[in-house]
């Protein structure tokens, strides 16, 4: 799916002077037809996994227009909402990625009325394409198709029995997964921009290896939405 410069300024929550920039200095994936610029959508979900977006992001906060935070709205709690809709699997069990992966869907998927064979394999298709690995052992599995028909997204965090490898960019293996389930594109690459976000700072870190309790991970989240852009 293409997409314009002013969706990936609303998807990745940074002003469409942000992108510009980017595009200016070669940092964001891109491509210019009859005039314009156009994007793609699997990369760019790429490369915010590969967590280029997010030191631009730090670097360029000042520039996102004052009045965009007070339009979060929806969105300054996405992860928050979604997390409180999914939950958490502990010590979830498997010797590869697609033994984890069809593990934990026969858990996810028939609360959210999803065939877990089917989710799986869409999962697991996904995979081939890239993994979805982040650095630090963490990993998101998602799907290219938005499965949830209703107006809201779910992740689900899975705290692996042991770590296993993932092909993850700085080679380490993973042990800690959102699985994500959104509605929508905009949806989708929001999440997945918080998420990478959230992997990056050492307090989230060490609260995941401490593999707390729902209640504890929401009280976290909650916390630390509060204190970005939406």
């Amino acid at each position: 799916m293409d997409l314009e410069l002013k969706d990936v300024s609303e998807m990745l929550n940074v002003s469409e002077s942000t992108v510009r920039l980017w595009l200016a200095e070669g940092k964001i994936p891109a491509y210019y037809i009859n005039n314009t610029y156009r994007f793609n959508r699997m990369e760019i979900e790429n490369w915010v996994m590969k967590g280029k977006k997010e030191a631009e992001r730090r670097a360029s906060a000042e520039a996102i227009p004052a009045e965009s935070a007070s339009q979060g709205g929806s969105k300054q709690y996405s992860l928050y909402r979604a997390l409180h809709r999914g939950g958490i699997l502990n010590n979830l069990e498997g010797e590869t990625k697609e033994e984890i992966i069809r593990n934990a869907v026969e858990r996810i998927a028939t609360p959210l009325n999803l065939d877990p064979e089917f989710v799986g394999d869409l999962l697991l298709d996904r995979e081939a394409l890239q993994p979805t690995a982040l650095n630090n052992g963490l990993a998101i599995p998602h799907t290219r198709d938005f499965l949830l028909k209703d107006h809201y997204d779910v992740v689900t965090i899975a705290f692996l029995k042991k770590p296993i490898d993932y092909g993850a960019l700085d080679g380490k293996p993973v042990d800690i997964l959102f699985f994500l389930f959104a509605s929508d594109d905009k949806k989708h690459l929001n999440l997945l921009a918080k998420i990478a976000h959230l992997s990056s700072q050492e307090e989230s870190l060490r609260l995941l290896r401490k593999h707390p309790s729902k209640e504890q991970l929401l009280e976290f989240v909650k916390g630390w939405e509060a204190h970005i852009k939406a």
